[in-house]
């Protein structure tokens, strides 16, 4: 599967647009590692802790983004875009949306 931003790929036409596919992950960071970022975030360091829990966000959503489109009989997906967002109380949870065009490409 290819995936792409742009609403095409260099090189590739598309033959076939099958429809919108997203995924989404909403992830949860344990209190403890809330504390060690928010301590993090103090000094100016980076937030491993976070940046951990993104990037699983992030694949959990593609997984689903290439399961459907596949299930559509695409072998790429073009105009992707992927949205961040915390959501909860005091923004406990980390929520990924990814969404793109399933199409297919010669």
């Amino acid at each position: 599967m290819m995936y792409t931003t742009t609403p095409n790929i260099e090189g590739k036409r598309i033959t076939q647009y099958l429809g919108v596919v997203s995924g989404e992950a909403i992830l949860g960071a344990n209190i403890f590692r809330d504390i060690m970022a928010s301590v993090r975030d103090i000094v100016g360091g980076r937030s491993g802790a976070y940046e951990k829990a993104f990037r699983k966000a992030r694949e959990i959503a593609f997984e689903e983004i290439e399961q459907e489109a596949a299930a559509l009989g695409a072998n790429a997906i073009v105009g992707i875009d992927i949205d961040i967002e915390t959501v909860g109380a005091q923004g406990a949870m980390l929520m990924v949306s990814v969404s793109g065009t399933a199409v297919t490409v010669q």
